[in-house]
């Protein structure tokens, strides 16, 4: 039985693009890993030392199904970051508990939305804003993104099933894109940079499905330490030992502003940054010692 199982998808069986490069990097630490399918009933996840969540990513379509599971295999085995977190980051209204807790933390403004307040909501956000980014309060890889700029908009006919969360649009990623740094252990290890594409004009996605690129880049120091401020505010807010993170951040208001705090199953980016493999692999080797 391996060491650590590392949970993935239906369809991404083998893990995410590079996942090969985990599992070599944690044979080299004298670590045997796998991949499985985090809804494979055959798994015995007790059987394991330890479990680390990667590229689960149908958790935002099937979450009760998806923490139903994550509980029940910690209460046999150490599920590094662990249910309860997961929980809570799976809703994006997250962003207002940081922002609150962390006053001098930049985080971008972000206001729920459902059926019931939606009209009173985007009216306030359009005052106060202008143009407005609407997305599902789970979601991921910018599925069900809307952007839109009165309520007459047409593009909010595409909505995705409430409730949501709306934000102003940060323009300024349209020059200087949006950077993810990883944080491992509560410290900065590194940084992909992304930009966008050469596509349509109301695009403002960066992720590689609609025409953006990323390329690995030298750590910034301002970012990183937005970046390990943010962890830090999330550890103290749920009281949690948070192994890893990725946190997004976008240009907004003339400085980088926490974006997303990925700490359910945010790629490593391995077919950019191949040295994150070894970095993650580190993390994990050092929770079996």
């Amino acid at each position: 039985m391996p060491d650590v199982l590392l949970a993935t998808y239906a369809l991404l069986p083998d893990g995410e693009a590079g996942g090969d490069l985990l599992t070599k990097a944690l044979v080299d630490r004298g670590v045997v890993a796998e991949w499985v399918r985090w809804d494979d009933r055959s798994v015995d996840w007790a059987a394991a030392e330890l479990v680390a969540v990667r590229s689960t990513w149908d958790y935002h379509r099937r979450l009760p199904a998806f923490l139903d599971w994550a509980r029940a295999v910690e209460r046999e085995t150490p599920v590094l970051n662990g249910a309860e977190v997961f929980a809570w980051n799976a809703d994006k209204t997250y962003l207002g508990e940081l922002a609150g807790a962390r006053p001098d933390l930049p985080v971008v403004p972000t206001l729920p939305l459902d059926d019931e307040t939606l009209v009173e909501g985007l009216t306030e956000a359009f005052v106060r804003w202008g143009t407005v980014v609407v997305k599902p309060r789970t979601g991921a890889g910018g599925v069900g993104l809307v952007v839109a700029d009165r309520l007459e908009d047409p593009r909010l006919d595409c909505l995705a099933p409430a409730p949501w969360v709306v934000q102003p649009l940060a323009d300024e990623i349209r020059v200087h894109g949006e950077t993810s740094v990883y944080v491992l252990d509560g410290r900065a290890a590194s940084q992909v940079d992304k930009a966008l594409g050469p596509v349509a004009a109301d695009e403002v996605r960066v992720h590689e499905q609609y025409g953006g690129s990323s390329r690995v880049v030298v750590l910034d120091p301002e970012r990183a330490r937005i970046a390990e401020a943010a962890v830090a505010a999330a550890r103290d807010l749920r009281g949690a030992d948070l192994a890893y993170a990725r946190v997004d951040l976008l240009p907004y208001d003339g400085a980088w502003a926490v974006s997303e705090l990925e700490l359910i199953e945010p790629g490593l980016y391995l077919d950019v940054e191949p040295a994150n493999a070894d970095r993650f692999a580190d993390l994990v080797a050092a929770r079996l010692r």
